[in-house]
């Protein structure tokens, strides 16, 4: 490399001037020049290399400033794409994107539940291959798969899934085994890193040097975003907002400590106070450990007798999030509770990291985002520390439910084509003016 990547640690010039590319939309080489600090010479090397790999197009002129228009670049969204896996306890989300992120196919199949890891292996392979097909994508043009679940991560991948729900996972092996099943590169993180990295790709982040995705799904999490660059910690495991105590003596969490977040505010802490209210219960069809109520929304399964099987926590605090949607005040009491619980985690960690933007997302907050964003809200304008210096913009994802999908295929897309050495900021205002046709 001739010159300095300005606050860019990519490994390669070729990777930093496709990330800016990606981040800028549409730029021509001057505009690589400026943005990067390389040299002429090597801006030119590296885009002829994307060029003749198809990543990369050249789409017209820049406006016209008195000289010679610049030709613009911009990726070729349809030279390569990504798989991304959810895997949880009660359901499993894949999608396909594109090159830039966008996503050309998704679905959602049944979850790992009490099934042997390597029968759930075996699916999301067929599942990913029948995904690819059903696009006609070519197989060859797939980078990979992306896997994420609810953490904690250990060091090894080997014991990287351990959520409470799905302890067998403990040990196995499961970025080698899907590798070998699949016939892909498999790269496997923590879910609510995976939704962070997802809403940075797709910019969804905007310009914020320091931002968070506030995670729920069955549990709670939060990704880091710090200059760019996901933080993850020694072994994978930072944003753990869910297991920050808020009550020394409050009840045992499955972690082992007392009075955590997700123990006080979960959903699956939401659905045991709904149950524990029998005239609610009954009212939403959570009683006796079965979720189905009469307009048959709930999520219980209908067993071989006609009973409903017991449904999953994701099902029942969907229940309960459909019932204060239609105005159930003992059910938005309990919905509300919940938030304000989280909207002091969330405080914390704004006052800890001095974020300027959060984000929600997660299945749970795509169901019942519209009651917890306000409280959020209403939590870091009034008490925010730093809130004289700067506000926290937050807001509700618009992919909250598939946005750790997303963000694994953004992991492959970043691993594979524009890795990075450390924390990275790309320079802000990238894109040209105004892309004129043609040539």
């Amino acid at each position: 490399m001739s010159g300095p990547v300005r606050g860019t640690p990519h490994v390669s010039s070729k990777a930093a001037v496709l990330d800016v590319i990606r981040a800028a939309g549409t730029i021509s080489r001057v505009g690589l020049i400026n943005a990067t600090g390389l040299t002429g010479a090597t801006i030119s090397t590296a885009v002829r290399k994307l060029l003749d790999e198809g990543l990369v197009a050249e789409t017209g002129h820049a406006e016209s400033t008195g000289g010679k228009r610049r030709v613009l670049l911009q990726l070729n969204p349809t030279s390569r794409f990504a798989l991304g896996v959810h895997l949880d306890h009660s359901g499993i989300t894949y999608v396909l994107t594109d090159l830039a992120g966008g996503v050309v196919a998704r679905t959602t199949k049944p979850g790992a539940g009490t099934r042997e890891p390597a029968e759930v292996v075996a699916r999301m392979a067929a599942d990913t291959a029948t995904l690819i097909a059903s696009v006609g994508v070519d197989h060859d043009r797939v980078l990979g798969i992306g896997l994420v679940s609810p953490g904690p991560l250990g060091a090894r991948t080997s014991t990287a899934i351990r959520p409470p729900a799905m302890r067998r996972w403990a040990g196995y092996p499961v970025d080698q085994e899907l590798a070998g099943a699949a016939g892909l590169p498999v790269v496997v993180d923590n879910d609510a890193t995976a939704a962070a990295l997802g809403e940075h790709w797709s910019r969804g982040m905007g310009s914020a040097s320091t931002s968070a995705a506030l995670y729920m799904g069955t549990g709670i999490g939060a990704g880091l975003v710090i200059g760019g660059i996901t933080y993850r910690g020694t072994s994978g495991n930072a944003g753990e907002i869910g297991h920050v105590c808020l009550d020394v003596d409050g009840p045992e969490c499955w972690c082992g400590a007392r009075g955590c977040v997700e123990v006080l505010a979960g959903p699956e802490a939401v659905v045991a106070a709904a149950r524990a209210d029998r005239e609610l219960a009954e009212r939403i069809g959570l009683v006796g450990g079965r979720s189905g109520s009469a307009d048959g929304l709930s999520g219980g399964v209908p067993s071989a007798t006609g009973d409903r099987l017991p449904s999953s926590p994701a099902a029942d605090f969907a229940a309960v999030s459909r019932a204060a949607r239609r105005g159930d005040p003992q059910a938005l009491a309990l919905l509300e509770r919940s938030a304000r619980y989280i909207a002091v985690a969330a405080r914390s960690l704004a006052n800890l990291m001095d974020v300027e933007f959060v984000v929600l997302t997660g299945p749970s907050f795509a169901i019942a985002g519209s009651v917890y964003l306000p409280v959020v809200r209403e939590e870091l304008a009034r008490s925010f520390f730093a809130r004289g210096a700067h506000p926290v913009d937050v807001r509700l994802s618009h992919a909250a439910a598939t946005a750790p999908a997303i963000g694994a295929a953004a992991m492959v897309l970043q691993s594979e084509l524009v890795p990075l050495h450390a924390t990275q900021r790309l320079p802000e205002n990238l894109a040209e003016p105004e892309l004129v046709p043609g040539r």
